[in-house]
């Protein structure tokens, strides 16, 4: 039996799982226009590589990746380009974003695909190839890219693979489902990963709260060298770090990776994806996304086609609008507010949560910090979410990246149990946005302080050059006038430039 740890802090608000549950996954459909964001993932987005008007088959790049950290996208189905322009997304910011519209014409017709008949005669960079062009990115946190994030360099040698199947936040179930329904073809992505990365170990996380998904797994798992481990719920136990520290002990370091102690971790939908683009040639043009809440009358797990606008997703699943009083993308705990239902559903969207005011309520107004200390205890990074209240406030940036900002994983604990209601992590985001904007500052300066002082050593040496050029000239001058009989005074240079001159009219008039 393998040892399980305990992480600092932690909460335990209401799961509210059950609702999504009742049955199996379902198809959201085709709808007649998809919305497809260049940039879906952490990184550098992507480039289209298709015009307005032309036809796509189901599968088919429209966009190629920009740079090591982009990810390419795919067309999630077959149709025509209506065009390339600035629309609408689902992001915390509000920004619009350039994304490629296609009008789908419902045949969903694929291009020709397969995949691999035996990974493991696969080398790694093959395998990497395979899932960079499948445009996967990580499909439960901030989308980061899997190929870079299983790139890892050689000198860290991976121990440990963890496969993320916690999904600790309330209400959703969308990887739960995935492992009631496709635990064969879960095992199947992690035995690839493991492959991938010569991983000595290889861990399936999971909140004992999902018997049934654990049982499939255990099931599909054996065989293997695969281990199924379980632990009791705890939010934020699906914390890349937290979940590393209950599993194997080991810490990642402040501002480090796991890879710096030889782990890598990967969710589950983003395990399942693997599987399909090395065995099937499948891209990745859908995700299994949890719609739920009081607001809709048919709560589940559907499967949605990537750019599927939220407004005609909640058609399909009876949204009441009169009875919503928010509309987040994710959970309660790090989702954000959707303020336009035009935008789509991108890899990243693990839950639409339509809630009533009974069953989200508005928080009340904030009021003075009493310094009771509850979000220092309730903190799994051991941060002091006060003091860092304090410096955000004051806009004392130095501070709050000397107290670590950045080890915040945003999860909300401090602010679930702070009983002055105070909105601790907006303060945090906004601490955070902010010191990068003064980092991004500080470097357009040191880059325009480089180009500045390039500029001037170049007109420096040109004029240097210019000097010692004069003076050259003038020494050859000089010259000449010694020859001519001269002193070398300055009559006789004056004297022999007018002789040069007459002599070169003459030869002119000749």
């Amino acid at each position: 039996m393998r040892k399980i740890r305990d992480f600092h802090g932690g909460v335990h608000p209401p799961e509210n799982k059950a609702q999504s549950l009742h049955g199996p996954i379902r198809p959201a459909g085709i709808p007649p226009q998809l919305i497809i964001p260049l940039s879906q993932s952490y990184g550098s987005g992507a480039v289209a590589l298709v015009e307005p008007g032309q036809h796509v088959a189901k599968g088919e790049q429209i966009a190629r990746a920009e740079g090591l950290s982009g990810v390419p996208e795919h067309a999630p189905s077959s149709g025509r380009v209506a065009a390339i322009e600035e629309r609408s997304i689902a992001h915390p910011s509000g920004l619009p974003a350039t994304c490629i519209v296609l009008d789908t014409d419902g045949r969903d017709e694929w291009i020709a695909h397969h995949g691999a008949e035996d990974f493991r005669q696969l080398e790694p960079a093959a395998l990497l190839d395979l899932i960079r062009n499948a445009g996967i990115s990580g499909m439960g946190g901030a989308g980061f890219p899997a190929a870079v994030k299983l790139s890892v360099n050689p000198a860290n040698r991976i121990e440990t693979l963890i496969i993320n199947g916690t999904e600790c936040e309330p209400y959703i179930t969308a990887d739960q489902a995935l492992m009631r329904e496709c635990s064969v073809e879960i095992i199947g992505g992690a035995e690839i990963l493991a492959h991938l990365l010569g991983a000595k170990e290889t861990l399936i996380g999971v909140e004992d709260n999902k018997p049934k998904g654990i049982a499939a797994l255990r099931r599909a798992a054996q065989g293997s060298a695969i281990e199924i481990v379980s632990f009791p719920a705890k939010y934020p136990s699906g914390g890349e770090k937290q979940l590393i520290e209950m599993l194997t002990g080991k810490q990642v370091p402040s501002n480090g990776l796991p890879a710096d102690i030889q782990v890598v971790c990967q969710n589950t939908s983003t395990t399942l994806a693997v599987y399909r683009a090395v065995h099937q040639g499948e891209p990745l043009l859908s995700r299994v996304t949890t719609v739920t809440g009081e607001a809709v009358t048919r709560p589940g797990n559907y499967e949605i086609l990537n750019g599927t606008p939220i407004d005609w997703l909640l058609q399909q699943v009876g949204f009441r609008q009169e009875h919503c009083s928010r509309l987040i993308m994710g959970g309660p705990m790090m989702g954000f507010t959707v303020t336009n239902v035009a935008a789509p559903i991108t890899k990243t969207s693990t839950c639409l949560l339509a809630s009533t005011e009974t069953e989200l309520p508005s928080p009340p107004p904030a009021q003075p910090c009493i310094r009771c200390g509850f979000c220092s205890e309730a903190c799994p990074v051991k941060l002091l979410p006060q003091q860092l209240y304090w410096f955000a406030r004051g806009k004392e940036y130095e501070k709050l990246e000397d107290h670590h900002l950045f080890d915040c994983i945003e999860c909300g604990a401090c602010s679930y149990v702070c009983p002055s209601n105070i909105p601790l992590v907006q303060y945090y985001r906004a601490g955070k946005a902010q010191i990068l904007e003064l980092r991004d500052e500080h470097e357009r300066a040191e880059r325009s302080r480089v180009r500045f002082e390039a500029r001037q050593e170049r007109i420096e040496k040109i004029a240097l050059a210019r000097q010692e050029k004069r003076a050259q000239r003038k020494a050859a001058a000089e010259q000449r006038a010694r020859e001519a009989g001269g002193d070398g005074s300055e009559q006789d240079l004056i004297q022999a430039a007018i002789a040069r001159s007459r002599a070169r009219r003459k030869e002119q008039t000749r």
